[in-house]
C-alpha cells in the first residue's frame, strides 16, 4: 500500500495514510486488500447490531476484533461471508462482490457470488461443528470432495498435511467424540484449511474450551499467523492479539470506534470505551 504522493511530486496532493489503514508487517508493498467490507448493517426487526462497520484486510494480515460481549463482533463475521445477510453494505472478498439487501430475491447469478464468497472465507465456529458419524480424516475430506469435487487422493494429501501443521496426524482415524475439545478444535482449523480459502475467520475459536486447552489452539493460530495466513480474530484473548495480530478493531454497541496497530491499540488506546475494556485485561 502506497503511502502517498510526495510533497512537490507532479502526481498530484499529498495523501497522509492514517495509522489504522497501514497494513501488516507482511504484506507485500503495494498489495491490495483480500477483504473490504464497506458500510455493514444489520438489523434484528427493531434490534440495530452492527451501524455501519466498515474493515479493510490486506494478505497476510492478521487481525482481530475485540469487545464486550454482545457488541457485535460475532455478527459482522457472519455477515462476511452471508451466513448471517447485511441488512445494508456491501462485502468484497477477493474480488467477489456481494451487496447486503435481504429485502429483495436473490438471482441466481447473486446466490453464485455467495457461494463463491464463502469457499474464499474459510470460518472455524465456538462449537467446532464436525461431522460425528466421520472419523477426522473423514472430516477434512468432506467438503474438498464434495464441494470442490478435488480427487480423492490428491485431497488425502492435502488433508494430511494439514494435520500434520496442527500436530494431529496420530488422530487421523479416531472419531471426534474420542477427542478433547483443544483437539477438536485443531481438527476444525485444518478442515477449514483443507479448502484452501484466502482468508481465515474465527469465532471466538477458545471460548468453549477448558482454560487448559486454549493454548494447544491459539499455538496453532500464531502458527498461521506468523507464516502469512491472513486471518480475522474475534478473541477475548489478549495474548493472542498482542502476538499475532497485525491490527486491531475494537467494537462497541455496534460500531468500530477504535482501530490501530495492535501494539498502539493494546498499549494506548485513545478511546476511553476502549481503555475501560482493555483494563479487565491488561494494565492500560
Amino acid at each position: 500500500m502506497s503511502a502517498g504522493t510526495q510533497p512537490g511530486s507532479a502526481a498530484g496532493p499529498v495523501h497522509v495514510v492514517h495509522p489504522a489503514e497501514v497494513p501488516g508487517a507482511l504484506v507485500k508493498p503495494g498489495a491490495e486488500p483480500i477483504l473490504k467490507a464497506t458500510a455493514v448493517e444489520k438489523w434484528f426487526a427493531m434490534n440495530h447490531v452492527l451501524k455501519g462497520c466498515s474493515m479493510t484486510v490486506y494478505p497476510a494480515e492478521t487481525v482481530t476484533i475485540l469487545g464486550r460481549s454482545g457488541s457485535g463482533k460475532s455478527t459482522f463475521l457472519r455477515c462476511l461471508n452471508f451466513l448471517e445477510e447485511p441488512s445494508a453494505g456491501v462485502v468484497d472478498i477477493d474480488g467477489i462482490r456481494v451487496a447486503g439487501d435481504p429485502l429483495r430475491g436473490r438471482s441466481r447469478q447473486t446466490r453464485e457470488r455467495i457461494r463463491q464468497l464463502r469457499l474464499a472465507a474459510g470460518m472455524v465456529f465456538q462449537e467446532f461443528n464436525l461431522f460425528p458419524h466421520l472419523s477426522v480424516i473423514g472430516n477434512l475430506l468432506e467438503a474438498p470432495i464434495r464441494i470442490k469435487k478435488m480427487p480423492r487422493n490428491e485431497a488425502t494429501t492435502l488433508a494430511e498435511g494439514y494435520l500434520e501443521k496442527v500436530g494431529l496426524i496420530d488422530k487421523r482415524n479416531e472419531y471426534p467424540s474420542r477427542l478433547s475439545g483443544g483437539q477438536r478444535q485443531r481438527v476444525a482449523i485444518a478442515r477449514a484449511l483443507t479448502m484452501q480459502p484466502k482468508i481465515m475467520l474465527f469465532d471466538e475459536p477458545t471460548s468453549a474450551l477448558d482454560p487448559s486447552l486454549v493454548g494447544e489452539v491459539l499455538k496453532v493460530m500464531e502458527s498461521l499467523a506468523h507464516e502469512g495466513r491472513t486471518m480475522i480474530v474475534v478473541t477475548h484473548e489478549m495474548s493472542f492479539a498482542k502476538e499475532a495480530a497485525d491490527r486491531v478493531y475494537y467494537m462497541h454497541e455496534g460500531e468500530f470506534i477504535e482501530i490501530g496497530p495492535s501494539d498502539q491499540v493494546l498499549a494506548n488506546p485513545q478511546d476511553e470505551r476502549t481503555r475501560t475494556f482493555l483494563k479487565r485485561f491488561l494494565n492500560v
